[in-house]
């Protein structure tokens, strides 16, 4: 019988990750803390920040700063506003930063291409590419003010056609963005 290696299993949590791997979830799937630096010692993980860690033979994805932006922010993070039409390419947006949003407050010591916002709790959050995200809808929405309409009804349309938005969400949101 062969025994699985630390090594291994803090592989196997960053190929659903990105790449990264955070000292709870390592410690969740029974690899020690300490571990962690160790391996950091011996080059098989890249120290990111404080409790985060990249494998570093993990092939890059354009997720990755967008992984990385939600994990230094902790549990709850989620993304918000022009980041999550980023994602997606919609609406013609690249905002400078990553729009990290949090429900709880919170104090981490961020990279200046994160930009996190406390926002109120019971907001719709969902899944996309395996990252937390404002709903689309609600993103477009989010952006009202800062992204010229036309953009936005165009970004609407796009997100439509991509199956990102329902046929009902997005005759409510060109209702209420042509308003």
């Amino acid at each position: 019988m062969t025994e699985v290696k630390y090594r291994d299993i803090v592989r196997e949590i960053a190929l659903d990750n990105y790449g990264y791997v955070t000292t709870r979830e390592a410690g969740q799937a029974g690899v020690p803390p300490v571990e962690l630096p160790k391996l950091a010692a011996r080059g098989g993980l890249e120290n990111v920040a404080y409790g985060l860690y990249r494998v570093p033979d993990i092939p890059p994805t354009r997720f990755d700063q967008v992984a990385e932006a939600l994990l230094r922010v902790g549990d709850g993070a989620y993304l918000h506003g022009e980041s999550v039409l980023a994602l997606f390419g919609l609406g013609d947006v690249n905002p400078r930063r990553i729009k990290v949003a949090i429900h709880k407050r919170a104090r981490p010591k961020l990279p200046a291409f994160v930009e996190m916002t406390q926002v109120h709790a019971g907001a719709p959050t969902t899944i996309y590419e395996g990252l937390a995200s404002q709903p689309v809808a609600d993103a477009l929405l989010e952006c009202r003010g800062r992204i010229e309409t036309k953009r936005l009804l165009s970004a609407a349309k796009e997100a439509r056609a991509e199956g990102l938005l329902t046929t009902a969400e997005y005759r409510s949101l060109a209702k209420e963005l042509a308003s």
